[in-house]
């Protein structure tokens, strides 16, 4: 994922700009320039409507089953999409969450803040659910607050996780909760370190930390780890959390239990690890029984990955390959890896932010298209892969023009899609009919 300070409105020059800055500082790698948050309130800018009737809550995987009476019958005809602004004002938001059974969207700040949307109000709380700018570290150009999920039974147990750069600028993943007499506060004293690591040795790189959380239907944490900017030493490395994804069980062991069909469970490998050969994994999503994962590339590819949650021990390539191309053509053995779906060639795209397969009820005639964007470029896309193969891809840039620097989507309570940009705007994805 990159990060950048440079405001863009999307268009044309602005974009230009970022190639440059991205051309001079990184030679084809992941853009970025540097700042801190000061923590200060976003501003709402939204009058919609309450939403969440008629819907039941989302599954543990972050996705949601509907079950609302509007029915294609009493739609009017898909005409495009459009963003409708529910607030502005973010710093940099970097990551979108509900709670299972939860109308409340939970929108993750890069400095260490995460603020709560009220559909039922229209607006972001005044005071923010969380707050730790002293725990976070955030002045890296992809550093900070990164990965946030809730706990299959958050509304029992009140426990969540964040995935974040302490303040030694190491990978941490921490368990928190609730406070049991507030339901919009965290409890900041609840505070518990599940890992942390350092960057991969001889890495001098602030980058390629991944950070998504998610709980699979299995009800294990899914946590997407990247390369730390070190492929060549990490990417098909099975001993350390580098390049991977990683599964562990929050609800046995101590600090965390391993499940058993890890591939690495009995040796071999590092225990959580579930599957490896990513560079930067910003963004998968999990979709029933598969996960999505849009693999950030180094200079000329951009990748959606998918692999069945049943299938632990996959290897998607990296460094030996980047998408289906040879990246190292001296020792490309192709034998057993994972190929992307989906493959997105630069100057076309240079950052790819994954998001979520769409089930809504608002837009039907989408069930089953999985959306992604690109960072640099604006642009937001679908497609629907079925099959085993990828029947549509559609591009929805005329439609959604002021998507901007898409840091990341994420899927409410009511089962409906949303973004946050770089520029610090919340969208709701519509219809226009």
């Amino acid at each position: 994922m990159v990060d950048q300070m440079i405001p863009k409105k999307h268009g044309v020059f602005m974009t230009l700009l970022a190639l440059v800055v991205i051309a001079a500082a990184c030679e084809g790698d992941d853009p970025g320039a540097v700042t801190s948050t000061d923590g200060s309130p976003a501003s709402s800018t939204s009058t919609a409507a309450a939403r969440g009737e008629g819907t039941d809550s989302p599954s543990a995987g972050g996705g949601a089953t509907t079950t609302s009476a509007v029915t294609t019958t009493s739609l009017g005809p898909l005409l495009g999409l459009e963003l409708e602004l529910l607030a502005d004002g973010l710093r940099q938001p970097t990551v979108l969450a509900s709670p299972p059974g939860d109308d409340r969207i939970f929108i993750g700040e890069r400095g260490g803040i995460i603020q709560i949307y009220d559909p039922a109000v229209g607006a972001i709380l005044d005071e923010p659910f969380m707050f730790i700018p002293d725990r976070v570290t955030s002045n890296g150009i992809e550093q900070g607050l990164l990965g946030l999920a809730f706990h299959p039974d958050y509304a029992n147990n009140g426990r969540f996780f964040i995935y974040h750069n302490d303040r030694d600028a190491k990978r941490q993943l921490a368990e928190y909760a609730v406070l049991p007499d507030d339901p919009d506060k965290a409890d900041l004293d609840s505070g518990v370190v599940l890992f942390d690591r350092e960057q991969p040795p001889d890495s001098v790189d602030t980058r390629h930390y991944g950070g998504m959380l998610m709980f699979g239907p299995d009800g294990y944490l899914y946590i997407a780890s990247g390369d730390g900017a070190a492929g060549l030493k990490t990417g098909q490395s099975t001993d350390d959390y580098f390049g991977s994804i990683l599964r562990i069980d929050v609800d046995t062991g101590d600090p965390f239990g391993i499940p058993p069909d890890n591939p690495y469970a009995d040796g071999g490998g590092a225990a959580p690890v579930w599957a490896i050969g990513l560079r930067n994994p910003w963004r998968f999503t999990i979709d029933g029984d598969l996960m999505y994962i849009a693999d950030v590339g180094q200079a000329a590819i951009e990748e959606v990955n998918v692999v069945a949650i049943d299938d632990p021990g996959a290897n998607f390539g990296w460094a030996t390959m980047e998408g289906s191309n040879c990246f190292r053509p001296a020792n490309c053995d192709r034998t057993g890896l994972v190929l992307p779906i989906h493959e997105i060639p630069h100057p076309e795209s240079c950052s790819i932010t994954g998001g979520h397969v769409y089930h809504g009820a608002l837009i039907p005639e989408l069930d089953g298209h999985y959306f992604f964007a690109d960072w640099c470029f604006g642009w937001v896309r679908s497609l629907l892969y079925a099959d085993g193969a990828v029947e549509e891809v559609r591009d929805w840039s005329n439609d959604l023009p002021e998507a901007g620097s898409v840091n990341s989507f994420g899927i409410g309570g009511d089962g409906e899609l949303y973004l946050v940009n770089h520029e610090g705007e919340f969208y709701a994805i519509r219809a226009v009919r």
